[in-house]
């Protein structure tokens, strides 16, 4: 269980003043003397500038991922920040560290693109932040924070490795950061390499061979991504699969804010947006027995400017709708009149294994395995 934070700052490197911290919340929980003595590791050298450094001192922990934006509009051709989270000394903060590297990122990107941090009229808005931040990672550990209509800064604390679902070779990655937050440059070689891949539709195995990385080395650096929620796990998307909604839709239909992000995600490309209506009709149309396809010859998402794999995605991210998967059970498994076809197929054949996982490992289709199921006299399949 995470420790909760005590404060965030935001720091800077003032002309005149030097390092301060412009904003902090609570109010006053730093003093200015106390900053003082730390502002060497807050406010750094070039060497240190966007690192996460960790600073024991007071009692307390500092976090923090000094930034440096290189421009001649500002004094010294330079603007230097740094956003710090405090939590007590005894703390154990290795969740909160990836959050502090993605804040960083965000308000980077703010900076660079509309002068976030610069501008007064924009910059007075960053204590309403901290304070969102505050009491939303103490209270649910994640925040959702509207800036303006492009950008929403999202924030989850990290799962410990206990809590880490395995990685398996069918399993399919998706970003859930967006893609101007993700610095490759910050992950190591092998991540980087594999990085181009991962398009929510290729699955472990798949990446593994087009990114010609080892399998095994695939599988850490999507484990390690998945435990800092840069990226998480959704099954494989196909037309012949069934999802049904979950009561998480209740969410989507009361939140006006996700109902927006959830039409900017499932537009299709190039086309103006889809009406929200339309959208929730198509996560209401999911049903047990109904696959993708029969939706699809329903509703026609492609008219109603949505993308249908978009919709399922972002279902599957939220919690939204949930795939229902089949597991076939060989009745009599110690048969010796079985075809050697099915003899093969036996070890997976016992209701603990998805199509996707025996698709996977077998290099078999689902069409190919639907039809020697369906053939067989002694195979029934369980939804679940």
């Amino acid at each position: 269980m995470a420790t909760n934070l005590k404060a965030i700052m935001f720091c800077e490197f003032h002309p005149i003043a030097g390092p301060k911290i412009a904003y902090q919340v609570p109010e006053d929980f730093i003093s200015k003397e106390s900053f003082d003595c730390v502002a060497v590791y807050i406010i750094t050298k070039p060497e240190l500038q966007s690192m996460l450094i960790t600073v024991n001192a007071f009692g307390y922990k500092f976090i923090g991922c000094p930034m440096c934006i290189t421009n001649a509009k500002y004094s010294r051709n330079a603007l230097l920040f740094n956003v710090c989270f405090v939590l007590d000394d005894a703390a154990d903060v290795h969740c909160y560290k990836p959050v502090v590297k993605k804040l960083a990122a965000y308000l980077t990107s703010l900076e660079l693109e509309n002068g976030f941090l610069s501008q007064e009229d924009s910059k007075e808005r960053i204590p309403g932040i901290l304070t969102t931040i505050l009491h939303g990672l103490n209270a649910e550990r994640k925040c959702t924070i509207p800036i303006n209509e492009a950008t929403t800064i999202f924030l989850n604390l990290a799962l410990t490795k206990g809590d880490c679902p395995k990685v398996l070779d069918h399993d399919v990655p998706i970003f859930l950061w967006e893609n101007s937050v993700i610095n490759a440059a910050q992950w190591d070689i092998t991540t980087q390499q594999i990085l181009p891949f991962i398009d929510g539709f290729r699955h472990i195995q798949k990446i593994a061979a087009q990114a010609d990385v080892d399998l095994n080395l695939v599988r850490i650096c999507i484990q390690n991504m998945v435990h800092f929620q840069v990226v998480t796990l959704i099954s494989i998307f196909q037309y012949s699969n069934v999802y049904i909604p979950t009561p998480k839709i209740n969410d989507l239909f009361q939140d006006e804010q996700l109902q927006g992000e959830c039409v900017n995600y499932v537009a299709r490309k190039f086309r103006r947006p889809p009406q929200f209506c339309d959208v929730f009709q198509l996560y209401c149309g999911l049903s047990a027995g109904a696959t993708v396809r029969d939706l699809c010859s329903r509703y026609n998402p492609s008219f109603l400017r949505i993308d249908e794999r978009c919709l399922i995605q972002f279902g599957l991210m939220k919690g939204f709708v949930r795939r229902l998967h089949k597991f076939p059970v060989l009745l009599m498994p110690e048969s010796s009149m079985q075809p050697s076809q099915i003899k093969r197929l036996a070890r997976w054949l016992n209701g603990d294994h998805n199509y996707d996982e025996i698709c996977t490992e077998t290099g078999m289709s689902h069409q190919n395995l639907d039809e020697i199921i369906e053939n067989h006299p002694h195979i029934t399949v369980i939804w679940k």
